[in-house]
């Protein structure tokens, strides 16, 4: 068989690979229009992009590949190369696209919304683990790169030694949907628990305190499922977090080290008439 001619190597060969290729990848879409919003992405620039007359900046075009599924050096093949490839991907990428939509649109919408909620509070809630104990935690809400994150940390006295301390380290992602704000988290530490933390909003122009409900499970042996009552109250934007931490740990409600509407707020007694656990807002 003789061989094939050796493809041009020079950048305008190069630039019209990549734009043949990425009109062939917008083909799996409806429109160029949606693969523009997907992206956020100026349509009359992807359409430089498309018409071979511009290049997208490294960022850019990591953002385009990873959109699509595709690695950066793959969407510079020849045309009938990399047809080859994409051929056994369509689905993946599809799927990874509609699912990575719904999770980007999450934290683009929730970005605007929690302004004023960004920075430190401290959390108070009955421990799962010490029946009877109010546990006071950190959290920290922040922004990075066009989503909300969230670090909620806890410290324990030790059984043994109650000089001694351990740590609970949770991290997660922070959204804001029809008027609730949700918490999902890991214990990233031990790697052994996800926690869920829904909170009313404030109409009020300072964040002070905010209430909700958490579910997680307990890390005593028996591993217990358990819901509680939470507040969360607003310490700043920035803090010493060395000496908000000294202030955490575990607490016996009656000896007054907190304060009194918070442990009626966070009291898990079963109201009259409710059929679930519910909590109102501040």
């Amino acid at each position: 068989m003789p061989a094939l001619p050796e493809r041009d190597k020079t950048p305008h060969a190069a630039q019209r690979e990549f734009s043949e290729n990425l009109r062939m990848l917008c083909a799996y879409y409806r429109s160029v229009a949606d693969v523009c919003r997907k992206l956020n992405i100026n349509r009359a620039q992807f359409n430089r992009y498309l018409n071979g007359t511009s290049k997208p900046s490294s960022h850019t075009l990591e953002r385009i590949c990873d959109f699509f599924g595709v690695e950066p050096a793959e969407i510079y093949l020849p045309r009938e190369h990399f047809h080859q490839i994409i051929q056994v991907r369509p689905k993946q990428r599809t799927e990874r696209s509609v699912h990575g939509e719904h999770i980007g649109r999450l934290q683009h919408q929730s970005v605007g919304k929690f302004d004023k909620y960004l920075g430190y509070y401290y959390e108070y809630y009955y421990s799962m683990s010490s029946p009877g104990k109010v546990l006071r935690g950190l959290v920290h809400m922040f922004s990075h790169e066009g989503a909300v994150y969230h670090e909620r940390l806890e410290r324990f006295p030790q059984h043994a030694n109650l000089d001694e301390t351990y740590k609970c380290k949770y991290i997660g992602g922070t959204f804001y949907l029809n008027d609730r704000i949700f918490l999902i988290d890991y214990e990233s530490l031990t790697g052994n628990e996800i926690a869920q933390t829904i909170l009313f909003p404030t109409y009020k122009n300072k964040v002070a305190r905010l209430s909700g409900l958490m579910l997680g499970v307990s890390s005593s042996n028996q591993r217990s499922i358990a819901c509680a009552r939470v507040v969360f109250e607003y310490l700043g934007l920035n803090i010493d977090v060395r000496k908000a931490m000294r202030l955490c740990g575990l607490f016996e409600p009656q000896h007054g080290a907190i304060d009194p509407t918070i442990l009626k707020v966070i009291d898990n007694s079963p109201h009259k008439d409710q059929h679930h656990f519910y909590t109102i807002p501040l």
